[in-house]
């Protein structure tokens, strides 16, 4: 797990961190305005979102080396793109196609710890590979701005694709357990018997799985709406408060920000020792409430020390969720059908980040940022809500499903 999963995860995140300080920059240096700019920030996540379906789909009929293999491949690819782009245009396309390689690459990843898992361990596995992830966005943007600052802005994107070359390499040498080589799809007797037919991606079974978990999707999937949002505003919602309002230099910002990641990424254990223990709710509501609270006090600094304080409590709200919602998408997922179900879960979850940013951008333009950090502050409560009294607990349900009588 560790070689297959973990390592290369770690590699990514760090080289995803790296484009956080230059891209921004280094789209700039094409001369267009700050619309094109913004256009080139989204173009990521922007693929992201419209290959997750159809991943999931991909996915499920892939053996899972191949998937990894193919999503790590379209992202080192795009990076060496990003590199050598002679224009914008060319900037966009690469960094759409490096989002449709990171869907790919998502889904397999998730499917894969959804399949080598048990409901009793799953949350600290997941918690896991959440904080891994976490400590590639906090060493990430400082190694970024180093190699930029020494060898230019397009070091960066070179530094991301040899890493994403080696960790094709990696993959391609690891060796997975038996249960883990054939695609996810052929994992149960109707998979096989639908694989036996050269049954298509459409399959009845898969439909029929699809459509058994819909209303879990709905219901789950509007919450984590809800809380993705919460965690995307926050990204935001700090390093601009801290300059645009309380006048603090992008240093002391940056500052802000890391020490309010430090508190997330340590926590990531405890996180997954919860869910797996008293059940998965026992994270995530406090970890929304935390973060509602933390928004709350938003409006409340009046220097530094004050935005530091209000950050760290949604850092300790964030971290105690490593992992949460990876863990329930991963319960949710009918048998048959897990990286297809897995492609749409993520595809709400992908929205909910770009949701964020909009809530926080549309009501401070009309209402200041204070207003804006109590309306996110809002939606985390919701979210909270929404989870606590909305979404079953998962835990429970599949324990008494597995020791239920044959």
């Amino acid at each position: 797990m560790l070689l297959a999963i973990y390592l290369p995860a770690t590699l990514l995140a760090i080289c995803d961190g790296l484009l956080i300080p230059t891209l921004p920059v280094f789209a700039e240096r094409f001369g267009a305005g700050l619309a094109a700019v913004g256009l080139v920030l989204a173009a990521e996540g922007l693929g992201t979102l419209l290959a997750d379906v159809p991943a999931g789909h991909l996915v499920n009929d892939m053996r899972p080396r191949a998937a990894m293999l193919l999503g790590v491949g379209v992202v080192a690819a795009a990076a060496l793109g990003s590199a050598l782009a002679p224009s914008l245009g060319w900037l966009f396309a690469a960094r759409f196609a490096s989002g449709v390689g990171m869907s790919v690459w998502n889904v397999s990843r998730h499917a894969l710890l959804a399949a080598a898992t048990s409901r009793g361990n799953r949350g600290r596995t997941m918690g896991v590979f959440g904080g891994l992830t976490r400590l590639g966005s906090f060493v990430g943007p400082a190694l970024g701005g180093g190699l930029a600052a020494f060898y230019g802005l397009r070091a960066p994107f070179l530094l991301y694709a040899a890493v994403g070359a080696a960790t094709l390499a990696l993959l391609a040498l690891v060796v997975l357990p038996p249960a883990l080589r054939t695609p996810p799809a052929r994992r149960t007797p109707a998979g096989r018997r639908a694989a036996g037919r050269g049954s298509p991606e459409g399959s009845s079974e898969r439909r029929a799985a699809l459509a058994s978990a819909r209303r879990d999707l709905i219901n789950a999937g509007g919450a984590q709406l809800l809380g993705q949002s919460v965690r995307a505003g926050r990204r935001v919602l700090v390093p601009l408060y801290a300059t645009q309002v309380l006048g603090l230099d992008v240093g002391v910002a940056g500052l802000i920000v890391s020490v309010s990641s430090l508190a997330d990424m340590s926590l990531f254990y405890v996180a997954g020792m919860i869910m797996d223990r008293f059940g998965r709710k026992h994270a995530i509501v406090p970890s929304f409430l935390l973060q509602a609270a933390g928004m709350a006090l938003v409006p409340l600094a009046g220097g530094a020390y004050g935005l530091a304080g209000a950050a760290l409590v949604m850092g300790v709200g964030n971290g105690i969720s490593a992992g949460t919602m990876m863990t329930l998408g991963a319960d949710l997922a009918p048998a048959g059908a897990v990286a297809a179900f897995l492609g749409r879960w993520r595809l709400v979850g992908d929205a909910g980040f770009v949701a964020g940013p909009l809530v926080v951008g549309v009501v401070a333009d009309l209402l200041g940022l204070g207003p804006s950090a109590l309306a996110i502050g809002a939606v985390g409560v919701g979210a909270a809500g929404w989870f606590a009294f909305g979404v079953p607990e998962t835990l429970r349900r599949h324990a008494a499903t597995l020791t239920r009588p044959r």
